[in-house]
């Protein structure tokens, strides 16, 4: 596992990780439903995880939210480039009972994001503006190109658990091991 830590006057942050894992964790952000989120992104994504924030989530949990993708993403850069002998693209269609949301991703070493997940309101105490702030933090620092779109639903919960796990099956098929494409660009660099 390698590890990445990140201090400022509103979180304290501490990641490890291993792309070759098998989806174990041990996550505790100070915020249940992110907690939550993460278990599965590492489960599904086959990323063994360890995450620890304390946070000043007395105030709310943007902070804590917003930083943990930040680092998380980060370390996930360090260790993905260069890509090389990696499939580069994945995708998937992750359905939770009425809902689905499909990812499409590439691990290009630029960053982009559409986030087309059209959640309101809360999931318990949980601000689900926040899904789309953690993504665009993850996104940012991991250099990745991500598409995430709602298909489908109504429960809030099950939307943005799906898009969770829409990433990590796309990140899991991305990260494929692939000796004959060597790297994954016409550029030969990405």
């Amino acid at each position: 596992m390698i590890s990445k830590s990140r201090k400022t006057k509103e979180t304290d942050i501490v990641v490890s990780l291993s792309l070759n894992g098998k989806g174990k964790s041990n996550i505790n952000t100070g915020v249940g439903f992110l907690d939550h989120m993460l278990e599965s992104f590492s489960k599904h994504s086959l990323i063994d995880l360890d995450i620890a924030c304390k946070g000043d989530t007395y105030i709310d949990d943007h902070h804590s939210v917003e930083d943990v993708g930040i680092v998380l993403g980060s370390l996930l850069s360090e260790t993905i480039y260069p890509v090389e002998n990696m499939e580069r693209f994945g995708s998937a269609n992750i359905v939770m009972d009425e809902a689905c949301v499909s990812c499409d991703l590439d691990l290009s070493n630029r960053p982009y994001l559409v986030y087309e997940v059209d959640v309101t309101g809360k999931v318990g105490q949980f601000d689900t503006e926040l899904v789309e702030e953690f993504f665009k933090a993850f996104v940012s620092n991991a250099r990745i190109s991500a598409h995430i779109v709602a298909l489908r639903g109504k429960n809030k919960h099950h939307i943005i658990e799906a898009a969770f796990k829409s990433v990590a099956v796309a990140m899991r098929r991305a990260m494929q091991k692939n000796e004959k494409i060597g790297i994954p660009s016409t550029k030969d660099m990405l």
